[in-house]
């Protein structure tokens, strides 16, 4: 990706005029033809009536773009309002939960689908977390010596919010495979960042957020279920979509839609549709690629700043677009607001969004920078000469 189309890239995206933002793990910019395609469509509803300007095509242009990204059939896709939503109602419809059926996870784990986690361990289930190796990741070894016949998930949060790790999602998922054990991927902040091929996966579910990286609409989401395994789900909700009249009585939907309800915000699937488009056009690896260089150099240039320490995991030369740290002497909320005085955006997550981890690590809270190919050599620098700054107010 040259210097020139980062550059159009930017110029297609009013953010980018305004803010530098390196919040992309919490809500991306999205360009100006996301934003008018969600605007063209409420304008259409507003002159034609909602129920008559909900053209079907918006929801096949969006259907079809996230297969195309996850390498999947169009009917194995589902759009929810959020992540959490989506892996929450695919957790709910494995039930029930029974004595000690066993759920094993990385130690990064959402905090979201830990939450929903513990309503099976209330059932008798039991929650087990997979050891990591010497990089923090999750240790696939490990993982194959707590394999028994009482396991029924392996739930893996890909790439987590609070450090650079990408987890061996494939590696894992060979496991999964050869033992019959369902395998959910939460991917929030890896879909749009790095290549996602559902297939070599081996997953059963995987879900993702529109609004991170793919710098979709927020309230917009897109799950992934393997065909076949789709049977072993039961919904806990069902309306006419999702099981619709057959003459007979209502039948639940063969199709990843039996997860979808018939109302639904045509605006923000027509953004959703516009978002994926532009990244299937740009290419996973060329953004990956994109992201990788900057981050490289900027982690580099945050270890030279007094009193900053990098909470990064994994191996150095793989790590992914989200780099967490601490400022000696700021809290990082204050931190991220003393940046936001100053026009640039990042995230701060306390223990909630990754319990197990930030325990362990005895965290109580990081400051979160997460890069996107729209950023650029000057931003980092403006970044880094505030941090130089605030360092030095606490110092």
């Amino acid at each position: 990706m040259n210097l020139g189309e980062v550059e159009r890239l930017r110029a297609a995206t009013p953010g980018c005029a305004s803010v530098i933002h390196f919040n992309h793990a919490g809500a991306s910019l999205p360009s100006k033809a996301t934003l008018d395609a969600i605007i063209e469509q409420l304008r259409l509803e507003a002159r034609c009536g909602p129920m008559e300007a909900a053209n079907q095509s918006v929801q096949a242009r969006a259907r079809n773009a996230a297969a195309l990204l996850l390498n999947a059939n169009t009917e194995d896709i589902a759009f929810a309002s959020s992540g959490s939503a989506a892996w929450g109602m695919a957790f709910n419809a494995l039930g029930p939960w029974r004595d000690g059926e066993r759920i094993l996870v990385g130690r990064h784990e959402w905090g979201g689908n830990l939450a929903c986690i513990a309503r099976a361990v209330s059932a008798g289930a039991r929650l087990e977390v997979i050891p990591c190796d010497e990089s923090g990741a999750v240790s696939v070894s490990a993982l194959k010596q707590m394999i028994d016949p009482d396991v029924k998930l392996i739930a893996l949060t890909w790439l987590p919010a609070n450090s650079g790790l990408i987890n061996p999602a494939e590696a894992i998922g060979a496991v999964a495979r050869q033992h019959g054990i369902a395998y959910f991927i939460d991917a929030g902040q890896a879909l749009g960042q790095l290549p996602c091929d559902v297939q070599a996966l081996n997953c059963d579910v995987l879900k993702g957020a529109g609004r991170k990286f793919l710098r979709g609409p927020r309230g917009t989401a897109l799950m992934y279920i393997k065909p076949g395994f789709l049977e072993r789900l039961v919904p806990g909700h069902l309306d006419v979509l999702s099981a619709p009249w057959n003459g007979a009585g209502f039948c639940v939907r063969d199709d990843a839609r039996r997860f979808e309800t018939s109302e639904v915000s045509v605006a923000l699937l027509a953004g959703l549709a516009n978002a994926l488009e532009e990244c299937n056009r740009l290419g996973a690896m060329r953004i990956r690629q994109r992201i990788d260089g900057l981050c490289h150099h900027l982690r580099e240039r945050l270890g030279t700043i007094s009193g900053l320490t990098l909470h990064n995991l994994g191996p150095a030369d793989q790590q992914s677009g989200l780099i967490a740290f601490t400022l000696k002497g700021w809290d990082s909320v204050d931190l991220k607001q003393q940046l936001a005085q100053r026009g640039i955006n990042i995230g701060a997550n306390g223990v909630a969004y990754t319990p197990l981890d930030m325990q362990a690590r005895g965290l109580e809270s990081i400051a979160r920078i997460a890069v996107s190919y729209l950023n650029t050599e000057q931003e980092m620098d403006a970044l880094l000469n505030a941090l130089n700054e605030l360092s030095l107010i606490q110092g």
